[in-house]
C-alpha cells in the first residue's frame, strides 16, 4: 500500500508548522525557489522523523508547477496540497507580487486539480488583507476574469498591469483574487471529489511578518492587532491547527471558502464595531 502524500509549496514560517502538522505517517513534498532553505528545512523535519522529498519550485511558471505536480503524484496518492508561497509589499515589485501571489496561485490550482486523489484536500494561504480590498473597486467583468479566466491569461488583464499599481495595491488585490479562485476551484476540484479551501491570516509573526511590522505600515498594523479582539499577533501554529481542520476529515462539507485567522483585526475594522 502506497503511503499517502502530502505537498507544501513554501518552505516558510507557516509552511514549516503545516508541513510539521500534517506530514507524520505520510511522504512530505517540500517545495519552494530557495534551494538552501529547502535543504535545511528538510534536514530538521527529517531529524524529527518525517519522510521528506524536496524539489525547487518556480510558482510563477507553468512548467515548474506542473513538473512539481507530477512529481507528487508519481510519489503516490496526493491527498494533501498546502500553497504558502507568497511576496508581501516590503519584499518585492509589483511585478513580482503578480507573478508570485496572482499568477503562482492561480497556477497551483490548476495544475495540482488535475492530479488530487479522490478524497483530497488543498489549502492555499491568502492574508486578511484580501478582505480590505474594496469589492466595489472591480466590476462584475473584472471579478469574473479573475476567478475563472485562465491562469495564463491573468497577468494580461488591463486591469492587473503592473505598470498600474503599486506593491500596496497588487499585494490585496492579488490576496483578494486568491478568494475569488479558490471559490471558483471548488467546483473543479469537487469534480475529482476533492475540497479546495483559503486560510486569511492575519499579522502573523513569521519573517514576513516581521519584515512588515519593520517597514512603512508596521505602526499601522501594530494598531489594527492591538484593536482587534484578540489582540496579539498570530504565530504559524495559529495557523497551522485551522490548515489541520480544513484538511481534515471534520471538515469533509467545507470547500471553496476562505477562513480568517486574524484574531478578529477584520471584525474590528466593519462599520458599527467599537474600533471602526
Amino acid at each position: 500500500m502506497q503511503t499517502a502524500v502530502v505537498v507544501v509549496i513554501g518552505a516558510g514560517g507557516m509552511g514549516q508548522a503545516i508541513a510539521r502538522r500534517q506530514a507524520a505517517g505520510k511522504t512530505l513534498l517540500l517545495a519552494d525557489i530557495d534551494e538552501k532553505l529547502l535543504s535545511s528545512v528538510s534536514d530538521e523535519l527529517r531529524g524529527h522523523g518525517h519522510t521528506t522529498r524536496t524539489q525547487v519550485v518556480d510558482v510563477s511558471s507553468r512548467a515548474s508547477v506542473s513538473a512539481l505536480a507530477d512529481a507528487a503524484a508519481e510519489l503516490g496518492p496526493l491527498t494533501q496540497v498546502v500553497h504558502t508561497a507568497g511576496l508581501s509589499p516590503v519584499q518585492a515589485t509589483t511585478e513580482a507580487i503578480l507573478k508570485v501571489d496572482l499568477l503562482g496561485t492561480a497556477l497551483v490550482l490548476e495544475e495540482f486539480g488535475r492530479v488530487v486523489a479522490r478524497g483530497g484536500a488543498g489549502l492555499v494561504i491568502a492574508s486578511m488583507a484580501g478582505h480590505m480590498w474594496p469589492p466595489g473597486a472591480l466590476t462584475a467583468e473584472q471579478k469574473e476574469a479573475l476567478a475563472h479566466a485562465s491562469a495564463d491569461d491573468l497577468l494580461g488583464l488591463d486591469f492587473v498591469e503592473a505598470e498600474k499599481l503599486s506593491p500596496q495595491e497588487a499585494y490585496p488585490l492579488s490576496k483578494y483574487a486568491n478568494l475569488l479562485r479558490v471559490r471558483a476551484a471548488g467546483i473543479d476540484w469537487g469534480r475529482r471529489e476533492a475540497r479546495i479551501n483559503s486560510i486569511s491570516p492575519g499579522v502573523i509573526c513569521t519573517p514576513m511578518g516581521r519584515q512588515e511590522l519593520a517597514g512603512g505600515s508596521g505602526l499601522h498594523m501594530r494598531a489594527m492587532v492591538e484593536a482587534s479582539g484578540v489582540g496579539r499577533l498570530g504565530t504559524p501554529d495559529d495557523i497551522a491547527a485551522a490548515a489541520a481542520f480544513l484538511l481534515g476529515p471534520d471538515a469533509s462539507f467545507v470547500t471553496g471558502t476562505d477562513l480568517l485567522v486574524d484574531g478578529g483585526v477584520i471584525a474590528a475594522r466593519q462599520p458599527g464595531s467599537c474600533a471602526s
